[in-house]
């Protein structure tokens, strides 16, 4: 009955206007492959105008390195940076390696390795006068090796704003049919003298981290402390990127809702994307991660735009979810349904004057798409589309039946940062669940 009374509402409020579409906007930038071969576990330091790029070894010696004017490229193959191990270290699982440079000019390499006596990955670290090596092994043992834990593995570094240096590493319970956890050791200038004990920042015990967090990386949005992370098995197309937000360095860090990187949210151009790290530059901040390629025989080296939503971290081609009924809503209602994204859609949306805004972000200003959930039950629908007021495109919303949600894209173009985005009524009757942009 509710349907037929908007019918009959509707075509007595019809606008005689008939409005066309606008020239298709570009559709957005998926990450680009900036490695095509084996590299995974990235990880950058500019030094001058060059980047050097460090990976967990790939059959090439212990720690491959390769250098770019660009991050985009093209970038060269360089000497192993680390052509011998410590002592402790047996050779051909060194994982996940992270450099920096310290205040008195010299280069510090942490490195995750298998230690001969403990049996398990552990963390080491060597010098160098140069970010292409060749990196000595500092003193004889391991920094971090705790075998009751399973191990520890990809240990990163961050200084806060006080100046401190902090080493960021995972146990690796997973190995022992463990709960694994992200800690923070804070550490001298020197990079490797531990001081004092580590804290936990976060653990593992959503379903879809599969037991395991890992690949940590820190850095600080104002006042926030963002924490980036992968999750799941390395080996496929589940394993994803994630982060989770502080106002303390120490924590508490609260887990973001949805994972920042997968496959689905990036439509499948980059399968199983992990091991990421993040590249702040006045020039534009950008994410370098790994993903699958060659039928998932290797893992290419992607980089992608990235921009930060009241400090929350948003991916250029990477899908964020925008729910309709959290926007604002004229002459419209929002409805429960369990049938919907977080158990609620817009409905209503019948009349001429009917509208749902979304507020969306842009890391950068350019081509993006709209891919906008709805369900029509009564024939083909339309609502119109307008970009910050600008001019509009028809969406049209081919038949679904009621309840059962569907998605379309709209390509728009928006600019760097927030953005405000209109689906009005023009003909029949759609509702809408939610938007997601990439």
């Amino acid at each position: 009955m509710r349907r037929l009374l908007a019918c009959l509402v509707a075509a007595l409020a019809a606008s005689p206007l008939v409005l066309t579409a606008q020239p298709v906007a570009a559709a957005t930038t998926a990450p680009a492959l900036v490695i095509g071969s084996d590299f995974p576990d990235p990880d950058i330091l500019k030094v001058g105008d060059t980047y050097h790029a460090y990976s967990t070894n790939n059959g090439n010696g212990n720690v491959p390195v390769a250098t770019a004017t660009s991050l985009t490229g093209p970038w060269t193959r360089r000497p192993d940076a680390l052509p011998t191990l410590g002592a402790w270290a047996s050779g051909g699982r060194t994982w996940a390696p992270e450099v920096f440079r310290r205040a008195d000019g010299r280069y510090v390499l942490y490195y995750t390795a298998l230690s001969r006596s403990v049996g398990r990955q552990c963390i080491g670290a060597a010098t160098s006068t140069s970010p292409l090596g060749p990196f000595t092994p500092v003193g004889t043992g391991p920094l971090i090796c705790n075998g009751g834990e399973g191990g520890d593995i990809d240990a990163s570094s961050f200084v806060d704003s006080t100046g401190l240096r902090y080493m960021l590493y995972k146990d690796d319970g997973n190995a022992i049919g463990q709960p694994t956890s992200l800690w923070l050791q804070q550490v001298a200038a020197d990079g490797v003298t531990l001081q004092g004990s580590r804290v936990e920042l976060l653990r593992s015990g959503r379903p879809e981290e599969a037991g395991v967090i890992e690949a940590p990386v820190l850095t600080k949005v104002g006042s926030r402390y963002v924490l980036f992370y992968s999750l799941g098995g390395y080996g496929g197309d589940a394993y994803q990127t994630s982060y989770a937000t502080s106002t303390a360095l120490t924590g508490p860090y609260t887990k973001a809702y949805r994972s920042l990187l997968t496959t689905a949210s990036l439509d499948n151009a980059v399968r199983g994307p992990g091991g990421a790290d993040v590249v702040r530059e006045a020039g534009g901040d950008r994410i370098v991660f790994h993903g699958w390629i060659n039928n998932n025989t290797a893992r290419g080296m992607y980089v992608a735009d990235l921009g930060w939503a009241d400090g929350n971290p948003v991916v250029r081609g990477s899908r964020v979810r925008h729910e309709a009924e959290r926007g604002r809503l004229n002459n419209c209602a929002v409805r429960s349904t369990t049938t919907a994204s977080q158990g609620q859609a817009v409905a209503y949306i019948d009349h001429a004057d009917s509208w749902v805004e979304v507020t969306v972000f842009a890391p950068r200003a350019g081509g993006y798409t709209a891919h906008i959930a709805y369900a029509a039950g009564y024939g083909d629908a339309q609502h119109t589309l307008t970009v910050n007021g600008g001019a509009a495109q028809v969406v049209t919303y081919p038949n679904s039946g009621w309840e059962t949600w569907r998605q379309v894209r709209a390509d728009v173009t928006l600019n760097a940062g927030y953005n405000t985005l209109r689906l009005t009524h023009h003909s029949r009757w759609a509702e809408l669940d939610f938007v997601e942009i990439a």
